[in-house]
């Protein structure tokens, strides 16, 4: 991370929260060569990094998720770009977080997008997601969905699991079931052992 106050805010803050540092770096190269060499269990890292200062840090986590897909990656940004959280969900929303720099300040939210995407799941920033959301777009097949439909994919889209939806929706898991099968069914994700219709549902719902 190249900021930093803000990397050393990060490290403690995560130790803080009992969670084992095992490195941090200031330029992308850094971040690749200590990944490779640790294998965390999640990256922080900020989208702009030396050497270009750019979109370097994104571009890193993109090589992280193809090299190393155990490994989750969650980004920071400054600004409110969406095409930078689908450029770096790509084809799999598992392990992979997205979250605006000011977030950081809510530490019970930081914390807990560390440690989802490091058990695997995913965090995008409510932000992100309501601008994908809130798009003019023409007319999609997620337009059929109800509105508690959307609701539970949007909860699949943090990347809570069927129990924790229900949890958060105070329903039973039997209903968020129901609800995931129709939502298959108006997307028109069928089973087929090569597509993870979770995984696609969620793309479904960040290009919406």
């Amino acid at each position: 991370m190249r900021d930093e106050p803000l990397r050393e805010g990060i490290v403690h803050v995560l130790a803080e929260a009992d969670m084992d540092v095992v490195g941090a770096a200031g330029d992308a190269t850094t971040l690749l060569d200590q990944v490779r060499r640790h294998r965390p269990d999640v990256v922080v890292t900020d989208i702009q990094m030396p050497p270009d200062r750019t979109d370097d840090g994104l571009r890193a986590a993109q090589t992280i998720r193809a090299a190393q897909p155990d490994v989750g990656v969650l980004v920071l940004s400054q600004f409110l770009e969406d095409r930078y959280a689908l450029d770096l969900v790509g084809d799999r929303a598992d392990g992979v977080g997205y979250l605006l720099k000011d977030r950081v300040g809510d530490l019970p939210t930081f914390v807990d997008a560390v440690r989802r995407v490091a058990r695997g799941g995913s965090w995008l920033d409510p932000l992100v997601v309501q601008r994908m959301v809130g798009r003019r777009r023409a007319p999609s097949p997620m337009d059929r969905l109800t509105g508690r439909e959307r609701e539970v994919l949007g909860l699949i889209a943090e990347g809570r699991s069927n129990q924790g939806i229900a949890d958060a929706l105070v329903v039973t898991p039997a209903a968020v079931e129901r609800h995931i099968s129709s939502i298959f069914s108006k997307l028109g994700l069928y089973p087929h052992r090569q597509a993870h219709r979770r995984v696609l549902a969620v793309l479904h719902y960040l290009d919406h």
